[in-house]
């Protein structure tokens, strides 16, 4: 695969649905109204999407703010010409504060030190850093104790150099625990009302992922985090809102072989053929991040119908069961996430036969799957 000259000769590729983004953008923008911000999440490859074409394309639907894990992926978006503002949703080692201020990003704060860090070296370049303060209200990741809160805000406004743009907490059991979300919301809200009786008023506030999108609008204050939901993929099952996939995953048959009555396939010999099989080989295997915990589980689609992959998932290279398939032919299509004919397969299905989260499932897609992006 030549990345530099974009030749790719493996016939194994991602499609995105570039009107599918816009569809789920405007559908967030609906529930939340005109006067909420939205945040959207584009850390992890754009959960496997690709970060620079999905974030151009955000920043031309409109969107306010877009939230990234790490400095790398933040200077990556600048270098290529994004100007919307990017908030790193991460802490970072406070001796790395330099970026923050050369590349105009936003840092989330939830210790002294790094907010002293910040605002010592934007005093020296005469310049005001901006920072949003992480609350931690039951998640127990990074943030600021709650309790806590409220004098660790309040010393940090202090600081000369230093602008508090946003506060935010993150629901952990938005699916499971609602009383647990509420609460959280409650004191979320306790909180900010509290600050502002001290004269400490922040622009934007934000807790709700896409589920708090969905089904918390108390929750959604004046700024929202929508992830999964943009790419088209719930949250949860039930959900009455009609969301739009972006990304298929497609291949082509690379070898096609008949393999006698009690042969075993793949590593392990895990399936052991019932009958003489007629069994296809695709280009594709957990090097490319297709879960291995999917041997002899998923199927893929090949002329609208299903195909069951059988034996271990390789690295390289897994093997489908095409006996009953007329006319099948090397070079020919395989869909193992998207639609064919009258048949799909989507990232929720895959997520649940693998013991997983459809996050996992797309953020795992590999670099050398090449991405092609659709109008």
């Amino acid at each position: 695969m030549n990345i530099k000259n974009n030749v790719f000769y493996r016939p194994t590729w991602v499609e995105i649905n570039l009107k599918n983004l816009a569809h789920n953008f405007g559908l967030v923008k609906k529930i939340v109204g005109p006067k909420v911000k939205i945040l959207v999440p584009v850390k992890a490859d754009a959960y496997g999407h690709g970060i620079i074409v999905i974030s151009q394309e955000l920043q031309s639907l409109g969107a306010d703010y877009l939230g990234v894990a790490c400095l790398d992926e933040a200077i990556l978006l600048r270098k290529s010409g994004i100007t919307l503002p990017i908030l790193i949703l991460n802490t970072i080692l406070a001796g790395n504060v330099k970026p923050l201020l050369d590349y105009s990003l936003t840092q989330t704060i939830c210790t002294k030190e790094l907010a002293h860090k910040l605002n010592q070296e934007a005093r020296k370049r005469n310049v005001l850093a901006c920072a949003h303060i992480k609350v931690d209200t039951g998640m127990h990741r990074i943030g600021v104790a709650h309790n806590e809160a409220y004098s660790f805000i309040k010393a940090i406004a202090r600081l000369s150099n230093l602008r508090i743009e946003g506060i935010f907490t993150h629901f952990p059991c938005a699916d499971n625990k609602p009383s647990f979300t509420r609460m959280q919301i409650r004191m979320f809200n306790g909180l900010i009302q509290r600050l502002d009786e001290a004269n400490v008023h922040i622009p934007f506030k934000h807790a709700s992922n896409s589920l708090g999108v969905i089904n918390y609008p108390a929750g959604h204050f004046n700024m929202v985090r929508p992830g999964l939901m943009i790419y088209g993929l719930y949250p949860t099952g039930g959900l009455k809102i009609k969301l739009k996939p972006l990304l298929s995953l497609k291949t082509k048959i690379a070898y096609l072989k008949t393999v006698p009555k009690r042969s075993g396939v793949s590593y392990g010999h895990t399936y052991v053929t019932p009958r003489t099989m007629k069994i296809a080989t695709m280009p594709i295997g957990y090097g490319d991040g297709y879960p291995r915990s999917l041997s002899n589980k998923a199927h893929c689609l090949i002329s609208g119908r299903e195909a069951r992959i059988i034996g271990k998932v390789c690295m390289d290279q897994l093997m489908v069961d095409v006996t009953k398939i007329k006319k099948v032919k090397i070079g020919q299509e395989a869909v193992l996430i998207g639609r064919q004919k009258n048949k799909s397969i989507n990232v929720e299905q895959l997520a649940k036969l693998a013991g997983t989260i459809p996050y996992e499932i797309v953020c795992n897609l590999g670099e050398r799957i090449r991405r092609i992006y659709k109008n």
